[in-house]
């Protein structure tokens, strides 16, 4: 199953932010979306999403459109954390990931013992199980994040998206968070994610997407694309590869 797009167009209704952008993400593989602010990168992934409709082209899941795919289908297909969610209603955190679920129910029907212990194992994947009974309002924006990717687990999807997944946490739990798209992509899905940081797409991605001013300047294997003129094109800035025996990092220069 691939998510795909060729010659997209994306923006809002007074603004275009891209176009001719070619993409696909494949079951089994992870792609970041890397590049500054202001660059695209949500504006693709909410195309992507159908969240937004695009200006121009059209993105397909599996060879069909998108848009002819309803809502329920494509969120037992589709599994989304946004960059920042802050709660209205104090809701347990064990409800918020029983949310997840509601794509193989109703929002107003009761939890089935299948839908409780889907949620609980997502929590206990995580490490917040013990959240379970907290008010989602009452706990840590790093916590909450940790709560809408168990909440998009929960939907037990075929791909998951994920807009700055590490922005809010800290540094363990930014290493938690990469090592699950690891094991996600393992488990046969596939992982797409917008980061501004090249060091974690080097860790969790298999491939790379440079997006700047809503263009692709290179696309590729992660190794082979994230190099120092590449990022300091990307960023208009200096950038300093640090490397020992094991791995390459990158540091402002």
């Amino acid at each position: 199953m691939t998510i795909a797009a060729q010659k997209l167009s994306i923006g809002y209704r007074d603004r275009l932010v891209g176009t001719g952008l070619d993409i696909a993400l494949r079951e089994g593989e992870s792609l970041a979306l890397l590049g500054p602010n202001g660059g695209g990168k949500t504006t693709l992934l909410k195309t992507l999403l159908g969240l937004l409709p695009p200006r121009e082209g059209q993105v397909t899941l599996n060879g069909r459109p998108l848009s002819a795919i309803s809502i329920r289908e494509r969120a037992r297909l589709i599994g989304y954390v946004p960059q920042v969610h802050t709660g209205t209603f104090a809701f347990t955190v064990e409800t918020v990931v029983l949310m997840g679920r509601t794509a193989y129910g109703s929002l107003f029907s009761r939890p089935a013992a299948k839908d409780i212990s889907v949620a609980s194992e997502m929590l206990e994947r995580l490490g917040i199980l013990h959240l379970a009974q907290r008010a989602y309002t009452e706990i840590s924006g790093g916590e909450r994040q940790l709560v809408l990717l168990a909440r998009a687990l929960a939907q037990e999807p075929r791909f998951v998206v994920l807009d700055e997944p590490t922005a809010s946490l800290d540094f363990g739990n930014q290493g938690k968070v990469l090592s699950e798209i690891g094991a996600l992509t393992e488990a046969g899905l596939g992982v797409l994610f917008t980061t501004h940081d090249p060091n974690h797409a080097l860790r969790a991605a298999h491939r790379v997407c440079l997006l700047r001013a809503g263009a692709i300047v290179a696309e590729g294997e992660t190794k082979r694309v994230l190099t120092r003129n590449n990022l300091e094109a990307l960023y208009g800035a200096p950038v300093l590869p640090v490397e020992d025996a094991v791995r390459t990092a990158f540091l402002p220069g």
